[in-house]
């Protein structure tokens, strides 16, 4: 048996199954090369729609198509071998109808051979998400702030910071579970509310800018290495790269423009030795 056939990719009833166990460690991809790193370390790879500010240079994710979380799915699965790969869905691709998701869905998981999908909403997308769900296509949630809904919501803001704005978070919460969600991204939600919507629910919580309590967490790849442009305030950076890159092709530049770059001459002639 080669090695390759012998690694188990993980599924979306193993996350499950991590509730109150083990955190589980997410990160973004968006690519080959970074899903093969990505995967060395993570139990869930997520191609997420903020690939239309890190890879695009959107203001938001509104405008990312279906064909963009595709075509980038696709590669994130060809990179990876063991992390389960959870694939966004875009705005305007499931809010339809329960139809108009399984259909994306479908197409979103036959052409990148992904493990999972995530959508965003709680309570409004209940139904959607037990829709999908019957019909095999495992489904992450999203509830507190949703990036998708930034033109109504105004500004990126923290939710339930008052105690009496709990109650809808809390419903979302509790919607997506009884739905069938596997699990439930919890975003920008104050840390007492994010505890005990963790507490409540019986699938796993997965925060970000939300409690430590949560049952993983998960960050966007490049906000943690330093080379989104804005980062959020609740983003512990975990290396520096943007300066690193940017003196590595100030030095190339110069080479060339000094004429020091080795041309293919010195490079055959360095092979031959």
């Amino acid at each position: 048996m080669s090695i390759q056939s012998s690694i188990r990719r993980k599924t979306a009833p193993d996350i499950r199954a991590r509730k109150q166990g083990e955190p589980i460690v997410m990160l973004t991809s968006y690519h080959a090369h970074t899903a093969a790193l990505v995967d060395l370390h993570c139990d869930v790879i997520l191609v997420g729609d903020s690939l239309g500010n890190v890879m695009h240079g959107f203001e938001t994710t509104v405008p990312v198509t279906l064909d963009m979380m595709i075509l980038q799915g696709a590669a994130v699965m060809r990179g990876s071998r063991q992390a389960l790969v959870v694939v966004d869905m875009p705005f305007g691709s499931y809010e339809g109808s329960r139809e108009q998701a399984f259909n994306s869905a479908v197409r979103i998981m036959k052409e990148t051979q992904c493990g999972a999908v995530k959508l965003e909403g709680g309570v409004r997308m209940a139904e959607t998400i037990a829709f999908l769900s019957g019909r095999g296509i495992p489904v992450m949630g999203h509830i507190g702030l949703t990036p998708q809904s930034i033109n109504t919501l105004g500004s990126f803001r923290a939710q339930g910071r008052n105690e009496m704005d709990w109650g809808p978070i809390e419903d979302d919460a509790k919607a997506v579970a009884d739905a069938g969600a596997f699990s439930v991204v919890v975003e920008a939600v104050a840390e007492p509310l994010a505890r005990k919507i963790t507490e409540t629910i019986a699938i796993p919580t997965i925060g970000i800018g939300a409690s430590a309590a949560c049952d993983g967490q998960v960050l966007v790849l490049e906000d943690m290495l330093g080379l989104s442009p804005r980062t959020p305030k609740f983003v512990r950076r975990y290396g520096n790269l943007g300066p690193a890159i940017e003196a590595a092709i100030e030095g190339y530049a110069a080479d060339v423009r000094s004429r020091a770059f080795p041309g293919p001459e010195h490079v055959y002639e360095m092979k031959k030795r």
